[in-house]
């Protein structure tokens, strides 16, 4: 495995750990359908909402949260589309990233409904 798939894997662990701590119930995680790939897929207050997660070791080429890109999001759309269609969803969704960057201490930053 390498480094960088470690660093995305424990971000992912935070991620879900601090959105845990924060109400939020862990419905699946990595969820793939063709080629996209959906890092968490989680409940709060009625809201199903789908969860990009974005983990870096610095702030040298951007925020990890700059690194969402169109083709993430079409993808991440498109997961979306399939799992309310195959869990037969017909509550509210929200899109929303969390940021994870590593450097003397963890920084977790939520970003609700970060794209629609």
């Amino acid at each position: 495995m390498t480094d960088k798939i470690k660093t995305g894997n424990k971000g992912e662990d935070i991620a879900a750990n601090f959105l845990i701590d924060n109400g939020y119930e862990i419905v699946k995680r990595n969820y793939r359908y063709r080629h996209s790939e959906i890092d968490l897929i989680v409940k709060k207050n009625g809201f199903l909402i789908f969860v990009e997660v974005k983990t870096r070791s610095s702030t040298d080429f951007g925020e990890p949260e700059e690194f969402v890109t169109d083709g993430q999001v079409a993808k991440i759309f498109e997961g979306a589309d399939e799992y309310i269609y195959d869990s037969d969803w017909h509550g509210p969704i929200r899109f929303d990233i969390v940021s994870v960057l590593f450097g003397e201490s963890v920084t977790i930053t939520h970003f609700e409904d970060a794209f629609h």
